[in-house]
């Protein structure tokens, strides 16, 4: 990486560099504070009218656990809009839909594909989101989710899927943050890397130990629109510059509908996807939501946002392929750095304002992920009388510091987000297929059991394994995971996109299958809980009863909190 960032010469100093990462970082952390009622110094009410995630809420409700794990019922929709927005697009977003966009075998299919990609979660979360929370009312992520309607084997497997992607995620992000700040500063050293991951690290794992969720939601508020307006500012000002203005024919060597860029949007809408769906960061704000109005419209905007963001970026790097295409042809130039070749001609002032940016981009995604991670085990933790908070916060700190050492290794981030993404691939069906309670179609469609949900877990895996061996893996089977295949970026080609398809479709009828087939075994025992706890049991008996009331609400297609939105005689109709 080091070797390609030499190409770039920029000149921010690196005391200027260090001044806009703590300024940034000091000013999260105070709104983060405020939010818990932590700044002793301000008065409450100043607290409350800045800082505060919903005013209404007391300040005893803010000193609880449920709160800082799960800010219940007090997120609005232009809130979690932004902190969808936020939360999602971490510093990676500058590499990309630029790899994309300058990649012209790419070009409009793989900007779109990614941008579309990357906004779609937000659209299944409208979707699932709802249901999900409905069936497992006082929960804080998927895992409990799974816990409550299948056992605690579909618990761990969703927990290792989930602190898997979200780890990997916060590695790909201190790992962006570093290769910008390096690349700005022109400071490729190692000791350099580690100042700026732990910096960031160390302040995201400060002020989310201390505050909890709400510290994240709040600051995303202010990040995203920070982010919104750096964003305009930048598209004015690298639009105007002299040097990168092309011509409608230069332009047009840079903007081509491919296959190419057909298949890698196709994978980048699964992958995306079912990764996504492992995000407990972004589950928690489902759970955060004041009401499914809410939450729907919620995520709606922050779908456009990210949308927008993501082509921001695309279409950036396009004009920096038609701007100069040979040496992106002979790879003098390399595509996902794209933007950062429009910026270069830029003074000093305009790249610490892209460093401000990053800033907020990458402190968003890792507090939603750090959070993500404390909260796995909440509920469990809670029913066994120990403090939440105390062991959520031992947890998140030993989560972190094996992730700030792995991020020095500098590895591809598009190659571990795939790794990430394909394991997720082998598990999004199995767990949410646990939606559905009642056996279909006279019993041939059978209700997911907690065997045949995770037959179908491990059946995907075998796939990706089979993939491998059909697909002569560099290295063995197991390491096909990180999708070697040697096409002309890590996420193209047909065998990736292939291996994308055939993985959840798999793991989805064999869950089914197995369900099936552990039904007619070992009759209504299937349908409980491979081994259960004392206390699991009353909790899995809420889910399944709110899972059937799911089911008819679906179909009149009103849940609890929209009916409120309804007039009071359709709403007795409805009833």
């Amino acid at each position: 990486v080091t070797s390609l960032f030499l190409i770039m010469s920029y000149n921010v100093s690196d005391g200027a560099a260090y001044a806009v990462l703590f300024s940034v970082l000091v000013i999260f952390t105070i709104l983060a504070l405020g939010s818990a009622d932590m700044l002793v110094c301000i008065p409450q009410s100043i607290q409350r009218m800045f800082c505060s995630l919903n005013k209404s809420v007391s300040h005893e409700e803010v000193r609880t656990a449920d709160y800082f794990l799960s800010a219940r019922n007090s997120a609005s929709t232009f809130t979690l809009a932004m902190s969808f927005f936020a939360s999602g697009m971490g510093a990676w977003v500058v590499y990309g839909t630029t790899e994309m966009g300058a990649t012209p075998s790419l070009s409009w299919f793989g900007v779109l594909g990614y941008s579309g990609a990357s906004a779609f979660p937000a659209l299944l979360i409208c979707w699932l989101g709802p249901k999900v929370r409905a069936m497992s009312e006082n929960a804080f992520s998927t895992t409990d989710f799974g816990r409550q309607r299948y056992g605690r084997v579909m618990q761990l497997s969703v927990a290792a899927v989930s602190v898997f992607y979200m780890f990997i995620f916060i590695v790909a992000e201190l790992t962006s943050i570093s290769n910008i700040y390096a690349l700005l500063v022109s400071d490729y050293s190692t000791k350099y890397g580690i100042g700026i991951t732990v910096s960031l690290g160390a302040f995201t794992v400060f002020y989310t130990t201390l505050a909890g969720l709400p510290a994240s939601i709040v600051t995303d508020r202010f990040q995203g629109i920070i982010m919104a307006l750096l964003v305009l500012i930048l598209t004015i000002a690298v639009s105007a510059f002299p040097e990168n203005k092309v011509t409608r024919d230069e332009f047009a060597l840079a903007s081509n509908w491919t296959g190419d860029g057909i298949m890698a949007a196709v994978t980048l809408f699964i992958a995306i996807a079912c990764a996504e769906l492992f995000n407990q960061g972004t589950w928690q704000r489902v759970w955060a939501a004041e009401s499914t109005t809410a939450l729907r419209n919620g995520f709606l905007l922050g779908s456009l946002l990210v949308f927008l963001l993501m082509m921001f970026f695309g279409i950036m790097a396009m004009l920096a392929y038609a701007n100069d295409p040979l040496a992106y042809d002979t790879f003098e130039k390399f595509a996902f750095l794209a933007f950062f070749d429009l910026l270069e001609p830029l003074g000093n002032g305009w790249h610490i304002v892209v460093l401000i940016l990053v800033t907020a981009l990458a402190a968003s995604s890792i507090d939603s992920l750090q959070n993500g991670l404390s909260c796995i085990f909440s509920s469990d933790i809670i029913n066994l009388g120990l403090d939440a908070k105390l062991i959520s916060r031992i947890l998140l700190v030993a989560a972190n510091i094996p992730a700030v050492w792995l991020a020095t290794d500098k590895y591809d981030v598009i190659s571990l987000f795939l790794v990430a993404d394909l394991v997720c691939a082998t598990s999004v069906f199995p767990l949410f297929l646990g939606l559905q309670t009642e056996d279909k179609f006279g019993g041939l469609l059978t209700a997911p059991t907690e065997g045949g949900a995770f037959a179908g877990c491990i059946a995907g895996v075998i796939t990706v394994l089979i993939n491998g061996i059909v697909n002569d893996a560099e290295g063995g089977v197991f390491d096909y995971f990180w999708l070697r295949n040697g096409d002309i970026c890590a996420l193209c080609g047909s065998k990736t996109m292939v291996s994308f398809i055939i993985t959840p479709i798999v793991s989805c009828v064999a869950t089914y299958f197995f369900s099936f087939v552990d039904v007619k075994v070992r009759g209504d025992r299937a349908r409980q809980p491979i081994f259960i706890i004392a206390f699991d049991e009353k909790d899995r008996d809420d889910g399944l009863d709110k899972g059937e009331e799911v089911v008819a609400e679906s179909a009149e297609d009103v849940d609890e909190e929209s009916a409120e939105d309804v007039d009071e005689e359709s709403a007795e109709d409805v009833d």
